[in-house]
């Protein structure tokens, strides 16, 4: 009854707070209740920190055969994604520059069903970090890297609950498709024969950035020639979006515009660090496999 009670309250709050749900979600798994997302989120911040001490003393994991299924997991996952979002915006004749939440019909059905998808993906991929944390990675659990994880669950509960069509298609739609690359990337490159042939890892970063920019900008479109698709929320993305944009350029920043100390430079090279183009702290937020001969 307690637990009820509160459940009853925390959800009040967040009505209150936000307004009347979108009824066309109302029953989907775990939308109803803020609780289960809220936990969840708590139990990998948690796993995490006791993570990291149960294996302090202990050796790491390979875990090579559980990556391999997991990265091709998410991989058709996301190109599912991708494609049913292509299908449904074009089904629903979606307006690139601003869609509302209601005139498109069964169409946002379609497109609200895929995005509940791409909200459940992002308690799946709480297992980058698990992945690091047994394979004894902490190095790759940056502050972005568990921010980004952390949040992304979160908001998009909350997207689900409110706007979980129109305008709200976009940024999963270029999501998906640089997960499908990335996850790819990395599911091949647990395969040894296999590395030499993975020439375009320097390009996911600049895809990545690309990304944020062009999500913020679609995202002002919308409130430079509104459709009705509510303006607090157009600000909130647009500004979230921005967080992840300067941390990401914090990271590029140190990574390819500082230069190396001399004791860096004689023991590592630069190029096993740079030379593939993207700083390895960001794309630890994909999983924990790093192109590093030596750790392998």
């Amino acid at each position: 009854e307690t637990l009820k009670t509160f459940d009853r309250e925390v959800n009040a709050f967040v009505d209150y707070m936000f307004g009347p749900r979108d009824a066309r979600v109302r029953g989907w798994l775990l939308l109803d209740s803020y609780l289960p997302t809220f936990f969840l989120t708590g139990a990998y911040l948690l796993c995490i920190w006791l993570g990291n001490k149960f294996m302090k003393n202990r050796p790491p994991f390979s875990l090579r055969p559980h990556l391999i299924v997991y990265n091709l997991g998410i991989t058709l996952l996301s190109f599912y994604m991708l494609i049913e979002l292509i299908l449904a915006t074009w089904e629903g004749g979606y307006n690139l520059q601003c869609q509302n939440l209601h005139s498109a019909g069964e169409a946002d059905i379609r497109v609200a069903k895929v995005l509940w998808w791409y909200y459940f993906s992002k308690v799946i991929e709480f297992m980058d970090t698990i992945f690091f944390v047994l394979r004894k990675k902490s190095s790759q659990i940056t502050f972005l890297h568990v921010y980004h994880h952390a949040t992304m669950f979160n908001i998009w509960w909350c997207v689900l609950n409110w706007i979980p069509c129109g305008q709200s298609f976009f940024g999963p739609t270029l999501n998906s498709f640089i997960h499908v690359l990335m996850y790819s990337y990395y599911g091949l490159s647990v395969i040894p024969s296999m590395r030499k042939y993975l020439w375009w890892k320097k390009y996911l970063t600049q895809a990545q950035l690309l990304q944020f920019l062009l999500t913020i900008v679609h995202t002002l479109s919308a409130a430079v020639k509104p459709c009705g698709f509510p303006f607090g929320c157009l600000m909130f993305q647009s500004s979230y979006m921005a967080t992840l944009v300067i941390l990401f350029i914090n990271f590029y920043i140190k990574t390819y515009r500082k230069a190396p100390s001399r004791t860096a430079v004689k023991e590592t090279p630069v190029t096993t660090e740079i030379k593939n183009g993207f700083h390895k702290d960001y794309f630890a937020a994909a999983n924990g496999l790093q192109n590093n001969k030596k750790a392998q």
